[in-house]
């Protein structure tokens, strides 16, 4: 039997090299020859075509077929996802007065506004919704009217970290045994130690714990090397519970210790665009139908949602002051609303729901940072991805125009090509003639942007047939009672407390008491069930008061003491201000008058 090779059945005879002929006619037979499609992918391209809210012309987003919103209008659906969140465990590691040195060194490498700022609560709802809009090929959210994204602006601004500077770059991935080297080169730990520690977390990794319980406890009275080691580990601390949280939700590379060798040059990196990078990174990885998870730093993402969507999603802190991060601006909290319940919200966005410039109040303190506008790619270590100003220029205040086709980021083995592109970016931003003009209002684009728009994107999330039904109009055919009843409690509550808070603290614990019973009323029904199931009688008009369905949401509630039940209520000459507050009937005078007194707490004194 002759040997077999490569190509089939040979002879053992030496191999002839083609002639031109033979090559010409093999092409010509490679062309003729039909190319058999992937029928999977056809079939469900083809599917997706004929769905309302798919992408008609797939030149841009190719892999829209792998999406989470494709297998939504296919049937399928996902739960919200896991959040990956260490808000709390910041504050586990408190570097107090007796840790100054270590907290002055943060502070010089620009990380301190991430002790602060971190978000301890995350909206699964809210941020499952928004992932979900999200589009590697053009890392932008696509909502109804068109994109946006987070841009280099919205970092610096949100979290006040240096988004200038070097790239951080890694040449290749680390392995176990060069972790185990940095380990007990940079953190002084023994190799007994740091081999334990990599075996458990099973890459080369360490647990935020294993770092707290080793290094918190080092003070300013330490060796200098022991408060080297304990500053080194805190900032690997502060990354992997920030910038950098992975999925594994309990450790972080020892990839990101080599950037703390050098502790005087901790500043000089781009902190904030690797935070950007490795944030759409994490974004594009959720986007996949089988994934339930979502790092990242989540404080970033949610803060970006409360500045862009304040009248939806945001809970203002009114004593914020401008010279913090934007992201202590907002008082983080879990959105009621189920998943489905956003998508659809999401879904009846319009321009005018957006705030397009939510810095305009901040600039005095941190003014626009003119790298914003570089058009390239990101990276963070081995992760790189595109940054497309050009796509969101509402955001930047000009006319959006159609963007040319979002460009595929090269290999990461190119990082020397993508730092020097980096380190030169102001010959790579969008010139005058890219950015268009300012806006005559927010949120304008040119004519043709919206069928252009239409034709490439995915703008509705929730399909028709799957929707709740309780939209804009479904609500008005409803009867008005039905419609109108509980939206008016909410929004009458909502009211009343908005202008309790806006009025600071230094107002009466009375006045607190009287606002929260009267919302609580107002939630429950019982001013309007009374006011329809019973008769009232004439009350005298010194008791006469505005109720809360009438009285303007402005007005501080009004306290009206209940008149005694064995006493005629006073005559209404006895006050001459009927709205104003009745005060109590003042007790008889001499120790033999026995007059029943009604005070606050409803309890009766006799004297």
């Amino acid at each position: 039997m002759p040997p077999r090779t490569r190509g089939g059945y040979t002879s053992t005879a030496p191999r002839r090299r083609p002639t031109g002929s033979e090559r010409r006619r093999r092409v010509q037979l490679r062309e003729v020859e039909p190319e058999h499609p992937r029928h999977d992918r056809d079939e469900t391209e083809e599917v997706l075509e004929g769905a309302p809210g798919g992408p008609i012309d797939r030149c841009i987003l190719r892999s829209f077929h792998k999406h989470v919103a494709a297998k939504i209008w296919l049937g399928e659906d996902r739960a919200p996802l896991k959040l990956v969140n260490h808000g709390a465990k910041l504050q586990l590691w408190d570097l107090d007065v007796e840790r100054s040195r270590i907290y002055e060194t943060v502070q010089r490498s620009g990380l301190a506004p991430l002790i602060s700022c971190s978000h301890r609560v995350a909206s699964r709802p809210m941020l499952s919704a928004f992932c979900e809009r999200w589009q590697p090929e053009t890392t932008t959210f696509h909502l109804p009217f068109g994109e946006m994204t987070i841009t280099l602006d919205d970092v610096a601004s949100i979290l006040h970290i240096p988004i200038t500077g070097s790239m951080i770059s890694f040449s290749q991935p680390l392995r176990v045994d060069d972790a185990n080297a940095l380990l007990v080169e940079l953190l002084g730990t023994t190799d007994v130690e740091a081999s334990r520690e990599t075996e458990q977390c099973r890459s080369p990794s360490v647990r935020l714990q294993w770092l707290r319980e080793n290094f918190s406890t080092i003070t300013d009275v330490s060796s200098d090397d022991d408060i080297d080691f304990a500053t080194r580990a805190f900032l690997l601390h502060l990354v992997g519970c920030t910038l950098f949280a992975d999925k594994s939700a309990t450790s972080v590379g020892v990839v990101y210790l080599e950037l703390f060798r050098d502790l005087s040059m901790v500043g000089s990196y781009a902190w904030g665009a690797a935070c950007l990078a490795f944030m759409y990174r994490q974004l594009t990885t959720a986007t996949r139908f089988e994934v339930r998870q979502l790092g990242g730093y989540l404080t970033l993402l949610q803060a970006w949602i409360y500045e862009h969507f304040p009248e939806m999603f945001s809970s203002p802190d009114m004593a914020y002051i401008e010279s913090r991060p934007r992201a202590l601006r907002w008082r983080p909290h879990v959105i009621p609303d189920s998943l489905q319940s956003l998508r659809e919200r999401l879904d009846r966005l319009q321009i005018s729901d957006v705030c397009w410039e939510p810095y305009v109040d901040h600039r005095a303190e941190h003014p626009f940072p003119d790298i914003a506008w570089f058009s390239g790619c990101i990276k963070c270590g081995l992760v790189v991805e595109p940054y497309h100003p050009e796509r969101v220029l509402r955001q930047f205040g000009h006319i959006q125009t159609i963007p040319l086709r979002p460009f595929a980021p090269p290999r990461p083995d190119r990082s020397i090509l993508l730092d020097q592109y980096w380190e030169r970016w102001t010959d790579h931003v969008l010139i005058d003639h890219s950015r268009g003009r300012r806006c005559h209002y927010s949120g304008e684009s040119v004519a043709e942007y919206m069928a252009w728009y239409d034709r490439i994107s995915h703008r509705i999330v929730q399909p028709p047939h799957l929707r709740s039904g309780f939209t804009t109009d479904a609500r008005s055919s409803l009867p008005s009672h039905t419609a109108s009843t509980s939206d008016s409690r909410n929004a009458r509550a909502l009211r009343l407390l908005r202008h309790v808070i806006s009025g600071g603290r230094q107002q009466s614990g009375d006045y607190f008491w009287g606002a929260l019973n009267e919302a609580h009323s107002i939630l429950a029904g019982s001013d309007e069930t009374s006011a329809s199931h019973s008769t009232p009688s004439p009350a005298p008009a010194s008791h006469s008061t505005p109720s809360p369905a009438t009285r303007p949401f402005f007005c501080p509630p009004t306290f009206v003491y209940p008149p005694p039940a064995s006493v005629d209520p006073p005559p209404a000459a006895v006050d001459p201000h009927p709205s104003s507050p009745v005060a109590p009937p003042a007790p008889a005078a001499g120790p033999t008058a026995s007059t029943t007194v009604y005070v606050r707490s409803k309890r009766k004194k006799k004297t």
